[in-house]
């Protein structure tokens, strides 16, 4: 089968269109053929071992010392299941499914082995692959935050990064919760954060909105460029601050934990199981959650994908369609 691989860290020409063996299924495992996956802000810094200095040692023991110890990047994909291990209940031959694969990655590759009881499901019957193959990521994060914050109907939330992969999905999961959206974002996305169910949007290029004089009981920071101080100010004393790429808490972090109510939570990974893809699921075919696709790429494409992604301006996601590359490449 054809993979995408890279076996040393670097820019996106470090990834190379080769043949690999094409895996079996264990007893427990489906065997995907996977029609899309996507370049994702974790595919970037995997390739490019770009991460906090922090987790420069955990990242090495994990990504690889020397070079990738996983060769295929990709953590989330869409596709069909070609072949089932003996042991497996829950999916057959010929269903359409969508999965993460963050923990193993290998989603660039026109096949893929997942466990059964890991995070996959059938996909959503009113969407393309393409759609479906950029939820399992940036969508469950999102929920995940979310729930984390106990957001309640009625609430006012702010999110930071509204028109990313999961600013956009998180804008839409608080509005389905029944919360007052607030989403901050540049001025060509102004419109699409819109779209998406937002009850007011604030161009960060024009103002700041902590001068604003509103107060928020949950303030989602999904990229991690607003300033903390600043969130504090517009937090309400027993609000809760989410940030999905903050892996440590800071000084300022920590003596707010400290000597507030304020609740923080910070980076962490949600659990690898199928139950919030199902939830997620739900809200596509009810009409409560759309996927924003900025742009596609062919297989043979994804150098120009990481390009693109590694300029940090996209909206939403960046899809790339593995069925369908030049054969002759």
């Amino acid at each position: 089968m054809k993979a995408i691989v890279y076996t040393n860290y670097g820019p996106p020409d470090v990834l190379q269109l080769k043949d690999v063996k094409k895996p079996i299924p264990k007893e427990n495992e489906i065997l995907v053929k996977v029609k899309a996956t996507t370049v994702t802000v974790a595919d970037i810094r995997s390739r490019s071992f770009t991460v906090p200095p922090a987790f420069w040692l955990p990242a090495r023991i994990t990504l690889g010392f020397r070079q990738p110890k996983k060769e295929i990047l990709g953590m989330e994909l869409a596709g069909e299941v070609e072949s089932v291990g003996k042991d497996v209940k829950r999916f057959k031959e010929g269903d359409q499914v969508f999965a993460a694969s963050l923990m193993g990655f290998g989603a660039y590759a026109e096949y893929r082995c997942l466990p059964e009881d890991g995070p996959v499901t059938l996909k959503p019957s009113n969407i393309t692959y393409e759609e479906a193959a950029a939820i399992p990521i940036g969508a469950r994060t999102a929920l995940y935050y979310l729930r984390k914050a106990n957001i309640q109907s009625g609430q006012k939330v702010l999110v930071y990064g509204a028109s990313g992969s999961v600013g956009s999905y998180a804008v839409q999961i608080a509005k389905y919760f029944g919360a007052n959206v607030t989403g901050v974002c540049s001025t060509s996305n102004l419109e699409l954060v819109k779209s998406l169910g937002a009850d007011q949007v604030i161009d960060y290029t024009a103002e700041d909105f902590s001068i604003k004089g509103e107060t928020y009981d949950v303030i989602f920071e999904a990229v991690n460029k607003s300033s903390f101080s600043a969130c504090m100010k517009s937090l309400k004393k027993d609000g809760t601050y989410l940030n999905v790429t903050e892996p440590l808490p800071g000084v300022r972090m920590l003596w707010t934990k400290l000597t507030s109510s304020k609740k923080l939570i910070l980076g962490q990974n949600s659990p690898e199981t199928s139950e919030a893809l199902n939830f997620l699921k739900e809200l596509v075919e009810m009409g409560k959650l759309k996927v924003v696709i900025d742009r596609y790429y062919a297989f043979e494409e994804i150098v120009e994908a990481h390009r693109y992604v590694e300029k940090g301006h996209k909206k939403g996601n960046v899809v790339i369609n593995v069925e369908h590359y030049n054969k002759s490449y």
